[in-house]
């Protein structure tokens, strides 16, 4: 038996594995019943997150209406300076092959639009700013 640390998903696990020679069949083993304990996970190094890259463009007071989920920008529906309801689309984002409208959350003016059609969002990302 030879034994063996693999690490799965940021997991390490103590494995043994028997070698077998010349087509000989190994001895039958009793079934392991319960999940291995996972063996001492090395301390992760906290992933940096990147701030979007319109965030600093944003207007100070501004409402930002950000990606609820990744995406593609289908459409943009408003222009900037243009007065807007709460519950208006300001943006069609297209993900997982579904058109998801993007609405205002309140009344108010178009400050910024940080997207155009047909780019790649995040979750997250600021797609317009209302003042």
């Amino acid at each position: 038996m030879k034994k063996f640390n693999i690490t799965v998903n940021g997991v390490s696990y103590e494995v043994e594995v028997e070698e077998i020679k010349d087509g000989a069949s190994p001895a039958p083993r009793p079934a392991v019943t319960s999940a291995p304990a996972p063996v001492a996970k090395p301390a992760a190094k906290p992933a940096a997150k990147p701030a979007p890259k319109s965030a600093a463009a944003a207007p100070a007071g501004a409402t930002n209406v950000d990606s609820p989920m990744p995406g593609n920008i289908w459409k943009v529906l408003v222009k900037e300076g243009e007065e807007v309801q709460e519950g208006q689309v300001l943006i069609i984002l297209e993900a997982m092959k579904m058109e998801n409208e993007i609405v205002a959350p309140s009344a108010g003016v178009v400050a910024t639009i940080h997207v155009s059609e047909g780019a790649s969002v995040n979750g997250g990302d600021i797609l317009v700013s209302l003042k």
